[in-house]
């Protein structure tokens, strides 16, 4: 089957976010979350893994723990003195780390379950696996407003990234070999008085559309104003919402 995410792209995208000034306010709220369940357990951790990190200054809060990281943008990855890699093509032996943390990675692979049982496959015996992505209830406004866009032209192309929910997460982990998957939701409001500066802040996060199928053409003028409308609603400011599912769950011992 063809690949629905460009990973090409989503480097480009990673990179280009870093180089004019990355958006990194709701990937610290997702990281501050796992900081958060980490403090609450009586386990320590001393190799852990970081797949995915947009904010170099995340490794400090492990204290003197072994921390490798990876990330998909060569420049996100070489900033934070790690290896530039997907999650579906980790460059380490099995039972490599005790923690598994990754934050707004898994969302974008293109084979699901290989990537978890990769996330599986590093992990030592009872090590724990812990992230977030961004859940299937993400950007409803925006979903709306691209319908909008399409409609003013008649031409449908898809524009926001499909997303997993939390039952069909919880099952992912399950069927990858992961025991006690635990999926939480946290709903976060976001006020906007334009559909641009929505776009400019997916820009700045490095999470604009990264699909194969995407259109190459920049969008048609009456199809941006259709979605500029759409949008808001004729309302001065409204409301978008981020769907974050954080999740945790160990490996068998």
């Amino acid at each position: 089957m063809p690949e629905l995410f460009d990973h090409n792209l989503r480097s480009l995208r990673r990179d280009r976010a870093v180089r004019s000034g990355l958006e990194t306010f709701l990937f610290d709220r997702a990281f501050g979350d796992c900081l958060d369940r980490l403090a609450d357990m009586r386990k320590s951790f001393n190799d852990i893994l970081l797949a995915g990190c947009p904010d170099p200054s995340w490794i400090k809060h492990f204290g003197a723990a072994n921390v490798v990281v990876v990330d998909p943008g060569p420049l996100m990855a070489e900033r934070a003195g790690g290896l530039c890699a997907d999650l579906e093509t980790l460059p380490f032996d099995g039972e490599r780390f005790d923690l598994v943390l990754s934050v707004g990675l898994l969302e974008t692979t293109n084979e699901l379950p290989f990537a978890a049982a990769a996330l599986n496959l590093v992990l030592r015996k009872g090590g724990l696996l812990l992230g977030a992505v961004a859940g299937g209830h993400s950007l409803p406004r925006l979903r709306a407003a691209m319908l909008a866009a399409d409609a003013a032209t008649g031409q449908a192309s898809p524009h926001v990234h499909p997303r997993i929910d939390a039952p069909s997460l919880a099952h992912l982990l399950t069927a990858a070999g992961f025991q006690e998957p635990v999926v939480d939701v946290d709903r976060i409001d976001l006020a906007y008085g334009s559909f641009d500066k929505l776009v400019h802040d997916l820009r700045q996060m490095g999470s604009t559309n990264i699909l194969h199928a995407r259109s190459r053409k920049p969008m048609a003028r009456p199809a941006l104003w259709a979605a500029r409308e759409a949008f808001l609603e004729r309302d001065a400011r409204v409301t978008e919402q981020i769907e974050i599912l954080h999740f945790a769950a160990w490996k068998r011992a």
